[in-house]
């Protein structure tokens, strides 16, 4: 008698209920698991973009979701090509490059010297003097 309260009577069955709460669990796992990955892609797929030069991230919204593949490391497996596939098709989603991207500064140049035709007076003076004072 005390078992049949604790459980919820006579007429309902623990196990059943036991196995439609536990397929409600796994549903809502499935669920978030799939979030989670939706996520972790429109991650990934902004920092191409974004490294791409793309003017507007809504632009993102334009491609399918379902092909891409998220890695055991937690990485979109072919997000830089797929970014590189949406410039080439609507290349008017992407502006120059950001100046977040990764870009190499300009090559080092040694400095050049001024010209004594392009100093003015007082410049003159001062680098002759410069000059005189390290010969010997």
């Amino acid at each position: 008698m005390i078992e049949e309260q604790m459980l919820g009577g006579p007429d309902e069955d623990p196990v059943a209920e036991l196995r439609a709460r536990a397929e409600a669990l796994e549903h809502k796992l499935a669920e978030t698991e799939q979030q989670a990955r939706d996520r972790i892609i429109r991650a990934e797929l902004k920092v191409e973009a974004v490294r791409a030069g793309i003017v507007d991230l809504d632009g993102l919204k334009l491609l399918d979701l379902k092909d891409l593949e998220v890695t055991q490391d937690g990485e979109v497996a072919n997000a830089a090509h797929v970014v590189a596939q949406l410039r080439r098709a609507k290349p008017w989603l992407f502006g120059g490059t950001s100046s977040s991207s990764s870009a190499s500064p300009p090559p080092a140049q040694a400095p050049r010297l001024k010209l004594a035709t392009e100093m003015t007076d007082d410049e003159y003076r001062a680098a002759r003097a410069a000059l005189l004072k390290q010969q010997p």
